[in-house]
């Protein structure tokens, strides 16, 4: 992604370890696991399954914490950035009305669309990531993510 400049089309990151090896195994792991506890029952099976799920499980809190973490900096960076940038009282309504999800979203928008990218979320908080994104015009690239 270096190569060219990020954008709607292209901002998705893949961890090709995560997405294309371990968490694929790990799910065929479990599908396995479920196909040999119905085909042959017993005990054996029945931990194979748990583990199998625990394995799955692992993974998955491997993956989804750092994000987590990770969408609680955007937040607060977003807020520092909109504090500088736009109008007091809008800052203010941006932090009352604002989700993770819309501060996430709205970190590709430029400093000059800023504002009225805000001023759309604000006034239609049903708006989605995707939908907000997509609305964006000067993309402000994000490349840090995991």
């Amino acid at each position: 992604m270096a190569d060219k400049p990020q954008s709607f089309a292209n901002h998705a990151q893949y961890t090709a370890l995560y997405h294309l090896f371990t968490s694929p195994l790990a799910l065929i792991f479990v599908i396995w696991s479920v196909k040999r506890l119905i085909s042959t029952p017993g005990a054996d099976t029945v931990y194979m399954l748990v583990g199998a799920l625990a394995l799955f499980g692992a993974v998955s809190v491997a993956r989804l914490s750092p994000l987590r973490a990770q969408d609680r900096l955007i937040r607060l960076e977003e807020q520092l950035r909109y504090a500088r940038l736009l109008p007091a009282d809008l800052a203010a309504r941006a932090q009352a009305a604002l989700s993770p999800r819309h501060y996430i979203a709205l970190r590709f928008a430029s400093d000059a669309e800023l504002a009225g990218l805000v001023e759309m979320v604000i006034k239609n908080p049903a708006l989605k990531g995707k939908e907000i994104k997509s609305k964006i015009t000067t993309w402000r690239p994000d490349t840090f993510r995991v």
